[in-house]
């Protein structure tokens, strides 16, 4: 009997699962990226970060747009690295990109 009343309710879960709650508006604006340090950032962001920090939210890594460090710390923790999260030497993301990241995160931050 559950085998059965199972099997008739297996359609229903999958469609429920494979749909999703987002309706047709977007929850947050989109960036607007006005000047070239940003534009650097995010496209210096999206090669070095966004595998993990997909948008600044939460995938391999924890979220980094809701949390506010102040610059020297991001930088910091982007040097070192902490838990899982790998160092970046000086030799591979220079310190001018990294300050390009750093103003691009205030912006994702903003949104």
């Amino acid at each position: 009997m559950r085998f059965t009343l199972l099997l008739a309710a297996l359609p229903l879960i999958l469609l429920t699962g494979c749909t999703t709650a987002r309706q047709r508006e977007p929850i947050a604006k989109s960036l607007r990226i006005d000047s070239p340090k940003l534009l650097r950032g995010e496209k210096a962001y999206m090669h070095y970060c966004d595998k993990c920090h997909p948008g600044g939210d939460t995938g391999l890594g924890f979220a980094i747009k809701n949390k506010p460090l102040p610059e020297f710390l991001v930088e910091l923790q982007v040097r070192v690295g902490l838990g899982a999260m790998p160092a970046f030497s000086d030799e591979l993301l220079p310190d001018d990109q990294l300050d390009d990241i750093t103003e691009y995160i205030k912006l994702l931050r903003k949104q």
